[in-house]
């Protein structure tokens, strides 16, 4: 059986869609000691400074699941198996929102100052349209233009 283009494009977008997720691991990692929060959250009461890093590790293993869920049904995505089909629409539905929410929520003076905090906001943010792109394209090809055909 011969893959079409897109077969072999989405193919390949998968596997980098799914490494994708664990770059952002590799940034996030970063952010406790970047953004002092130590110090920062120790103003907080405990309640509160434990209900953020709750909140940040279930993030984190949200990240983790988009990333291994991608690569282990990396086959199913590509057949556009129902399930994986869904997936695909809430993880691409899950970048779109953090996607907004940086542009309409956060504003520009909100970010850290500094030369690597402004390139590595340009990166995440290029990473996070790359993974919304990647998995509403996947989606539309399945759904819409391949059932289609």
């Amino acid at each position: 059986m011969t893959q079409t283009l897109a077969e072999r494009c989405f193919d390949l977008i998968l596997w980098l869609a799914g490494a994708g997720h664990f770059v952002i691991l590799f940034a996030s990692a970063q952010v406790p000691s970047r953004l002092r929060w130590k110090q920062d959250l120790a103003q907080l009461m405990p309640f509160n400074r434990k209900l953020l890093w709750v909140q940040g590790g279930f993030t984190v293993l949200t990240i983790i699941a988009f990333g291994m869920l991608t690569l282990a049904l990396h086959t199913e995505m590509l057949r556009g198996d129902r399930a994986a089909m869904g997936l695909a629409c809430f993880i691409g539905s899950y970048w779109t929102a953090r996607i907004l929410v940086d542009a309409f929520y956060f504003s520009h003076e909100d970010w850290p100052q500094g030369k690597e905090f402004v390139v590595g906001h340009i990166l995440l943010t290029s990473l996070f349209v790359a993974l919304a792109a990647s998995y509403w394209g996947l989606f539309v090809w399945q759904v819409w233009l391949r059932s289609a055909s």
